[in-house]
């Protein structure tokens, strides 16, 4: 871990416990600004992004087997030949001076070289090359379907951390507000047994709910420290003064069935398995295509000549042109055991389209009911919050009137904190239900929430590939007739159409009025 990295999560823990104290910055940072860092530095989004032009790549390697290979080589070889006197040898002239000097045995010796290029076009493979492009650009697009599922991970994300944060501050503003209240009534209980108005057994009943109180606070603290952990993790910085989360419901549609209809479309995960099982079908016609003819050009030209001596003008040149006709007849049940293999992988796929149309039901209907859930807890705990306050007030008076004890004022308070921390988690899971069905939607993504930031356009990179280094003119037509005489014909892939960007994007909340200050409690007459 870099010392940076370590400082920043280490600010995260230790100035949780401060963040009540500090003071709010000018301009509060929004949630359109945590997913604008996130969608430029996280981690996980920039290596999938990484792994995509990785992908791509296969595309160019599978249009090589349109494109000729020329290679160059050069070789020199020595033999020396020694033949026993028994099987004719006898005496042999070795150096070249017209006299004999062998004997027993015959020794010649010959070195050679060879110097030149090596043309190879491919001119028809029975369709091997087509089926492999398709299977590649099904691959790809399928790639930028995992793009996308990554991307709206890291949007709900950074969503969760965002609301997670606010709701951890709100939860300790709310334990530090009733540590101070019941410090004042600790206070007022001992004010009140010091003259004899009550007993010893409410001072401890306010010191222990004070003690309790504390320690809850001590929790709230961590996990607000966990939580802003979380947040500089997804977002690449701490949080500061985080702004209320802005509505989503321009991208929410009316109802579960209208949201399974979209993610039907434009789920990623079940756009992704609807490419691979293209891709799968491509591979089943490319094991097919093992069993047909090749036709290939070749062409070499080169010189062959002696080593030693050296004589430039003693070496000949040599130019060889020639077509190859090849086709498999006998390959021991290979290509038939693996068009069987391909037919069954591409099972599994279309099966696979299924299934991942279910787990997305599922994930709506879910989603969709603690969305429906969350808006009705939001209700009935804003409900609470206002009746206990009412409760919690009338209780304080009636106290001091002798009409309540000591405990009801402590357990009236307590179901006030417990309220307002109820009324704080209902928005939490209310917003992170909606942009869960927004991510299994297809919706959850920078073009919509953001658009203002660039977007990543994956596109781009394959399309410069395209005429990449490496392109000859006319493997278009190596291509075409590739293509056009494969049987059984080539499946190429088809392009599912994309949703358009929803406007307009994440909109700060309209500004609130300001909030009136809560009066304090009234001071008990002596």
């Amino acid at each position: 871990m870099s010392m940076t990295l370590r400082g920043r999560l280490l600010a995260a823990i230790f100035s949780a416990g401060a963040a009540g104290a500090m003071a709010a910055p000018a301009c509060a940072e929004t949630l359109a600004d945590a997913l604008s860092l996130a969608y430029q530095t996280n981690p996980n989004l920039l290596a999938q992004r990484a792994t995509q032009r990785a992908l791509d790549e296969t595309y160019v390697q599978a249009r090589t087997g349109y494109r000729p290979t020329l290679n160059f080589s050069t070789e020199a070889a020595y033999l020396e030949t020694r033949t026993p006197h028994a099987a004719g040898g006898g005496l042999i002239d070795t150096n070249g001076d017209g006299i004999p000097d062998a004997v027993g045995k015959g020794i010649s010796r010959s070195n050679s070289a060879f110097i030149g290029l090596d043309l190879s076009q491919p001119l028809w493979n029975g369709g091997r090359t087509a089926t492999a492009v398709s299977a590649a650009e099904s691959d790809i697009l399928s790639g930028q379907e995992t793009l996308r599922r990554v991307e709206s991970q890291v949007m709900l994300q950074v969503v969760q951390a965002y609301l997670d944060v606010r709701r951890d501050q709100d939860a300790m503003r709310i334990r530090q507000e009733n540590v101070v209240v019941l410090q004042k009534q600790l206070e007022e209980s001992r004010a009140r047994f010091d003259v004899g108005e009550i007993t010893r057994t409410d001072v401890a009943q306010s010191e222990s709910r004070l003690a309790a109180e504390q320690s809850l606070l001590s929790s709230a603290t961590a996990q607000l420290a966990v939580s802003r952990a979380n947040y500089a993790a997804a977002v690449g910085q701490n949080p500061g003064e985080l702004a209320p989360e802005p509505s989503l419901a321009f991208l929410l549609p009316p109802n579960a069935d209208e949201a399974f209809a979209v993610a039907e479309k434009f789920n990623p995960t079940l756009r992704g398995q609807e490419y691979a099982e293209q891709a799968s079908r491509a591979r089943v016609a490319q094991a097919r295509a093992e069993r047909m003819p090749t036709v290939t050009l070749h062409a070499e030209y080169g010189f062959t000549g002696i080593v030693e001596p050296f004589n430039s003008g003693l070496y000949s040149s040599d130019l060889l042109g020639q077509a190859t006709f090849s086709m498999p007849i006998f390959t021991g049940g290979l290509n038939n055991s693996r068009i069987r293999q391909s037919v069954e992988r591409n099972n599994t796929d279309r099966i696979g389209i299924e299934t991942q149309r279910r787990q997305v039901l599922q994930t709506i209907t879910q989603a969709w009911s603690q969305l429906i859930a969350a808006r009705a807890n939001i209700d009935s705990t804003d409900q609470a919050v206002r009746a206990a306050g009412i409760a919690a007030e009338g209780t304080r008076e009636e106290q001091h009137v002798g009409l309540r004890t000591t405990l009801d004022v402590l357990n009236a308070e307590e179901e006030l904190r417990n309220d307002e921390l109820s009324a704080t988690a209902a928005k939490h899971d209310e917003y992170l239900a909606a942009a869960t069905v927004l991510s299994a939607m297809g919706r959850l993504e920078a073009k919509d929430l953001i658009p203002a930031v660039t977007p990543y356009d994956p596109k781009r990179n394959f399309r410069k590939l395209r005429f990449a280094g490496g392109y000859v003119p006319w493997e278009e037509g190596v291509a075409a007739m590739d293509k056009a005489l494969a049987w059984p014909a080539i499946p190429s892939p088809q392009l599912i159409p994309g949703e358009s960007a929803i406007g307009p994007g994440l909109q700060p909340p309209p500004a609130a009025a300001p909030a009136t200050p809560a009066t304090p409690p009234a001071t008990p007459k002596k």
